[in-house]
């Protein structure tokens, strides 16, 4: 007999025109994952504790946690959920898991606060590809050998372009001063309004480093063979590894891998970062250098019509500066900014 009546209905229920079917013999596939089903809801990790990542070594991340007990640094992972975002040394986390510190424990980073600064570089000039190196750095301290290896000024350059960038105050401390004289040198960048520290061998300048360096987080940049390291260890207390420069090529040797973050005595943290021998700029927005410039610059001349030189367009700090406003000196390191710019391929104001 047909499952429909003579009428035209169906046996079954209007609305389970199915019903008639027996389905309890039916295999469902369990989840193989567990029990509950998946959702898309993530918890919010509201009450999660804090740190501040002080170091990355292959995927596992060294943190510093504050609670009752005092200070303690754990080991943590990346937890799945925060995908491809990058965690670098100087990053606020909030942590779940274990987070006592205690030998074998693992805990999982499942957020990264708003970066306030971010130092980045790119591999060259042309590679878009941005590489992290700090976060939350208050001042970048650019650490320069008077002699052996000899200070490339153009490398300098580079180091306060990726500090104008990322909002850092630079401060330039030049190492080996008992080996050669770095007045010349210095006389490269007369018209910036940095803060100059002159280190001997036998003589570092711990107590003005000290007082510059106290409170803030100083990110290091440096050639390697420079001092960095033994600048580092000096303030710090610790061993990193010290290099030498090569005799033949004038060249020091890699002695740090990745950056870490290190307590000063008097007070402050360190983020010593791999001595590199090129800085690529890939990442720069070049609109900003010049203005950047211009707020480091000392203006040796009243501001034309009332306006200071950090507040102008960028084209008119070209003209100002060109007609003397910062003297000779200005005008030399406003065309090694411009010909740097010129190598990124950037837009150069002074060509309008």
């Amino acid at each position: 007999m047909s499952w429909w009546d003579d009428d035209g209905g169906s046996d079954g229920d209007e609305d389970e025109p199915y019903g008639q079917y027996d389905e309890s013999s039916v295999r469902v596939r369990p989840n193989p994952k567990g029990n509950r089903p998946r959702t898309k809801t993530r918890p919010a990790y509201e009450d999660a504790p804090s740190g501040w990542v002080t170091n990355v070594d292959r995927g596992r991340f060294g943190v510093l946690v504050t609670d009752e007990d005092g200070e303690h640094v754990i080991t943590a992972t990346k937890a799945r959920e925060l995908g491809r975002k990058s965690v670098v040394t100087g990053d606020h986390v909030s942590l779940t898991g274990d987070v006592s510190g205690d030998e074998g424990s693992l805990a999982r980073i499942v957020r990264v606060a708003e970066r306030t600064t971010l130092l980045r570089r790119s591999a060259d000039d042309s590679d878009e590809v941005e590489r992290v190196i700090v976060a939350n750095a208050d001042q970048m301290l650019v650490v320069v050998a008077a002699a052996d290896p000899e200070p490339r000024t153009r490398l300098i350059d580079r180091y306060l372009v990726a500090a104008f960038d990322a909002g850092l105050d630079p401060i330039l401390c030049i190492t080996k001063t008992d080996l050669a004289d770095p007045t010349a040198f210095l006389a490269h960048f007369a018209c910036l309004d940095l803060r100059i520290v002159t280190s001997r061998a036998d003589d570092f300048p711990l107590d003005d480093l000290h007082e510059l360096l106290d409170g803030k987080v100083t990110v290091t940049v440096g050639h390697s063979g420079v001092g960095k390291s033994t600048l580092v260890n000096a303030l710090t207390g610790s061993t990193r590894a010290i290099g030498v420069v090569n005799s033949v090529t004038g060249r020091g040797r890699h002695t740090s891998s990745s950056s870490v973050a290190l307590r000063v005595h008097d007070g402050g943290w360190i983020i010593d970062t791999p001595g590199v021998r090129s800085f690529g700029l890939g990442h720069v927005q070049p609109e900003n250098v010049f203005r950047a410039f211009a707020s480091h610059a000392i203006p040796v001349l009243p501001p034309r019509d009332d306006i200071p030189l950090p507040q102008a367009h960028d084209w008119e700090i070209v003209d100002r500066v060109a007609a003397g406003e910062l003297g000779p000196t200005g005008i030399e390191r406003l065309d090694s900014f411009r010909a740097l710019l010129t190598g990124m391929g950037a837009h150069d104001p002074g060509s309008d």
